[in-house]
């Protein structure tokens, strides 16, 4: 259960956007998730080397991803040393790869490097891999035949 649904105190944000973004929504989250979920990198000297992240945001930002249900901790130990925690994706860690996909994609897009991609996504065969819009078949949609349209449970606007 996400962290929001269980929390007592003021009502969630109406927005999933809002809701995302304040448990996955500033760059470090989104370059640590990467290092996890693209690379494999579950320790936090791993990450810590690879972002050369501050250890205090560092150990911030996976206390936020843990408690927001994206990361879950485990713990382990190396001959000599003392336990210590890896961190893994949940369910919903997972689920974030489409959405570091599509940033992915965006900035190839939108921001691209002179020299070519750096990280390429590619098929269980090989083949390339885009992110997009999908119904309910499962048939490609263009962006501008998308719509987000509100539900009853939106609040109106105050006057």
């Amino acid at each position: 259960m996400p962290a929001s649904a269980a929390l007592p105190g003021p009502v969630a944000p109406y927005c999933s956007i809002e809701r995302a973004v304040a448990i996955v929504g500033d760059r470090w989250s989104f370059l640590i998730l990467r290092e996890i979920l693209l690379f494999g990198s579950t320790r936090f000297s791993g990450v810590q080397q690879r972002l050369g992240i501050a250890t205090n945001v560092l150990t911030d930002r996976l206390e936020r991803l843990v408690e927001g249900g994206v990361l879950e901790k485990q713990p382990y130990r190396e001959a000599g040393s003392r336990s210590r925690w890896s961190y893994h994706a949940t369910r919903a860690g997972l689920d974030l790869k489409v959405v570091l996909a599509a940033l992915q994609q965006w900035g190839d897009e939108h921001e691209p490097r002179r020299d070519g991609p750096t990280v390429v996504r590619r098929s269980p065969d090989g083949g390339p891999v885009s992110v997009g819009f999908v119904d309910g078949d499962a048939r490609p949609l263009a962006v501008d035949d998308v719509r987000f349209e509100r539900t009853a449970q939106y609040p109106t606007p105050i006057r």
